[in-house]
């Protein structure tokens, strides 16, 4: 089947309420290559221009940028461009019936002393603990017990409990913060993406299976008949769960939205959570306080009108060039 090619602009403002004089930032924005997804072009274009760069992979192979600024600044733009295409990749619901039974993976996974885990395994293994936005509490394995039934195969269960999760909870934009621990979105019924991705890999890791979080963007497609807006979409989290013997081993499921993503889910990067690839995170001294401004779109390449103010930007690029 044909892939489905996208332009997609990323691009991140702070002006800050004093001159920062020093600043060292990590960048997640570059996306990974994956057998299912092509980069074609990307670049990113900072102002003012580092001190320093270096690019290079980070601890999970997701493509990195760690940049510093030495010189006095009183504000930083981020600009990400990148042509990528995405091809259709979702399982069918055969594949994830014929997936392995959920407990005897959970044995499999489980630490013995007198067993070295399986060679294909060892990639997972360190996505089954806890890590600083995903606690492993009881009453998370507690939740999602009815989705995992003995001898459920991992992935039908993993597909109950993404349902389950955009069944009872509500998005709310103004509900969390980017701290706000798991165990009171559960309380609360609420979040967003981000909260929803972090709650499903909280539940699996409590049941004994591998779960890791993915960043990247969504398709949002325009009311019929409006224009597409220039940064009206936005970044997506979803989640990624183990599944040995299926075609990648991994399976991504989306309980924002209740799908498993496909061509319209184009992956940054992934991790154990969301402090793992955030976009953008580093310190800086001075600047007062400042929050960000955020703009992304995402355009199908294969649009009859793409926003006249893309096509300037793509322009841009191409003269930098």
């Amino acid at each position: 089947m044909e892939p489905v090619r996208y332009h997609v602009l990323h691009e991140t403002t702070y002006e800050y309420g004093s001159p920062v004089s020093l600043s060292q930032q990590q960048l997640h924005l570059s996306p990974r290559f994956l057998p299912w997804q092509s980069v074609h072009e990307q670049r990113i274009d900072i102002e003012p221009v580092p001190t320093w760069r270096r690019d290079g992979q980070d601890a999970f192979g997701n493509p990195v940028s760690w940049i510093s600024f030495h010189a006095p600044h009183e504000s930083l733009r981020i600009r990400s461009a990148m042509n990528i295409s995405v091809r259709p990749h979702m399982p069918a619901s055969a594949d994830l019936e014929d997936s392995i039974a959920w407990d005897k993976l959970r044995e499999r996974l489980a630490y013995d002393a007198a067993q070295p885990p399986l060679a294909e395994d060892l990639e997972a293994v360190r996505f089954l603990f806890e890590s600083p936005h995903v606690r492993v509490k009881h009453e998370l394995a507690q939740y999602a017990a009815d989705c995992f039934a003995p001898g459920t195969p991992v992935l039908v269960g993993a597909r109950a409990l993404m349902a389950k999760i955009f069944d009872e909870f509500e998005f709310d934009p103004e509900a969390t913060t980017v701290s706000t621990p798991i165990l009171e979105v559960l309380e609360n019924k609420r979040g967003v993406c981000q909260d929803f991705a972090h709650l499903m890999i909280g539940c699996l890791r409590a049941l004994g299976l591998a779960a890791r979080y993915v960043s990247g963007y969504l398709l949002t497609r325009p009311p019929p008949g409006k224009p597409r807006l220039i940064g009206a979409d936005a970044s997506h989290a979803w989640v990624s769960v183990y599944a040995p013997g299926t075609a990648d081993d991994w399976v991504d499921f989306d309980p924002t939205n209740n799908l498993l993503p496909d061509t319209e889910h184009i992956t940054l990067a992934l991790g154990r959570d969301f402090s793992d690839i955030s976009p953008l995170r580093g310190i800086i001294l001075g600047g007062g306080s400042a929050e960000p401004e955020v703009a992304v779109t995402v355009v199908p390449l294969d649009e009859e009108e793409i926003p006249e103010a893309l096509l300037a930007a793509t322009e841009a690029d191409k003269a930098a060039d």
